[in-house]
């Protein structure tokens, strides 16, 4: 009988930092390979290298991680498809949105069509749109005050759905007091 290890903090925090890399590999932009890369080097100092080496067993061993041993006698260390999807589980787990101090009068609109067949994916979209402070508009719309759309791109793509979700910015809603009493903007 397989028993199931519980991940710990480093763990995590090593999948997130492997995941950074994935990341790094798909981005173009270079303002945001540096971000990643300023972030992920904060993270990894952080680490204690006992800690860190007990931890990378502890994965490789639960087939989280692989290694790739290199011509040049070095060694990767490379999240398996399992490590992928545990470690974008965290990601999304941490994930938090902007509120800067000064809101620029302009309300963030996510409308969705997911269907009935993937109920499952549209209940934990829902769920990561309230969890991150989306106010629910309508059924399958909701609401945020500051800009959000690269969080929302890493939730749309983790769970494959860029065609049935839409993103809009506006300027006018009918019901802006009591949007803005929810959020706490003030009038």
């Amino acid at each position: 009988m397989k028993t199931r290890r519980k991940i710990g903090s480093v763990q995590k925090k090593i999948l997130l930092l492997l995941l950074a890399g994935f990341a790094l590999g798909l981005t173009y932009s270079p303002r945001r390979q540096f971000r990643i890369i300023n972030e992920a080097s904060d993270e990894w100092k952080k680490i204690n290298q006992q800690s860190l080496r007990k931890a990378i067993t502890m994965l490789y061993h639960s087939k989280i991680v692989k290694t790739r041993v290199h011509g040049n006698g070095t060694t990767a260390i490379l999240l398996s498809q399992k490590g992928k999807r545990l470690a974008g589980t965290y990601n999304l787990e941490q994930m938090r949105l902007p509120s800067p101090k000064r809101w620029d009068g302009k309300w963030r609109m996510v409308l969705s069509d997911i269907p009935e067949k993937k109920k499952n994916i549209r209940e934990e979209f829902r769920y990561h749109l309230k969890r991150l402070g989306f106010q629910e508009f309508q059924k399958s719309v909701y609401v945020y005050p500051f800009e959000c759309r690269n969080e929302l791109d890493v939730i749309v793509e983790w769970y494959r759905i860029k065609p049935l979700v839409r993103y809009a910015v506006i300027e006018y809603i009918d019901n802006d007091m009591q949007l803005r009493r929810e959020f706490s903007l003030g009038s």
